[in-house]
């Protein structure tokens, strides 16, 4: 007697890495499902390097970072009310000196985004595990941020052209280089708590908690609706205290 034979179960195909960056954009649920057997984060880091890098060429080469900094002094009563009680020599170091400090920081920015993403992660992984009793890995979760995070490239491509393109010097913020929010179309010394909250309403920001959430969905398997409250809430909250921070140091 013989037997019908066993078709073996259909396997996911695995992906390259290109096509999980290429499918972050346009098949998202392809890349997640694709974390749940790899979890390397090695190629949305790398974008981030190189666009990172290109950005603060750009805005050293176009705008400067002294320039950068009296812009900020500008739009903060507080520090321009501080620094205008120094002797002019004393004002001068201390303007070069933030210079000096935010072009270091801006060029290595990636080594801050590998940790300030190690937060995000940690505080995703515990409220999934804790809240939801998830079934997910924290490398997994890891992958997922950065993943989600490479749209914000598209921002930062758009910073770099509108650089090049002529932007005027004086109209430059280095926290709000892009048209995508509607805290760039605002006096950021009117309302500090308010311009805050408005950058936070940012495109690309909104796009990457999104993956954010479904990323999270897929890994842990559980309801797309159940992570968006999670990210957004997360979100949310960081927004606010930012916006708080803001407001007082302002």
């Amino acid at each position: 007697m013989s037997s019908a034979p066993i078709t073996p179960a259909l396997e996911t195909t695995a992906l390259s890495e290109p096509a999980r960056i290429v499918d972050t954009f346009i098949a998202p649920s392809k890349t997640f499902t694709d974390i749940r057997r790899s979890a390397g984060w090695w190629g949305p880091f790398l974008i981030a390097v190189i666009f990172s890098i290109a950005f603060t060429y750009a805005v050293d080469a176009k705008v400067g970072f002294r320039k950068v900094i009296d812009n900020q002094v500008e739009r903060s009563p507080k520090a321009s009310q501080r620094l205008d009680q120094l002797p002019r020599d004393d004002r001068n170091t201390q303007l070069n000196a933030q210079a000096k400090g935010a072009r270091y920081f801006m060029y290595g920015l990636p080594i801050f985004l590998l940790l300030w993403n190690l937060i995000i992660a940690a505080l995703l992984f515990g409220t999934f595990k804790l809240a939801l009793v998830a079934d997910l890995t924290f490398s997994g979760t890891y992958a997922v941020v950065w993943y989600a995070g490479l749209v914000v490239n598209i921002r930062t491509i758009l910073a770099i052209i509108m650089l090049f393109a002529g932007l005027d010097p004086g109209a430059f913020n280095l926290q709000n280089s892009a048209p995508t929010n509607p805290g760039y179309f605002m006096d950021p010394g009117s309302s500090p708590f308010l311009y805050s909250v408005a950058t936070s309403i940012d495109l690309f920001m909104i796009w990457t908690l999104l993956l954010t959430a479904l990323g999270l969905s897929i890994l842990a398997k559980k309801k797309l609706s159940t992570a968006i409250i999670i990210v957004f809430a997360w979100y949310g909250l960081f927004v606010f205290g930012s916006a708080g921070i803001a407001a007082f140091f302002s």
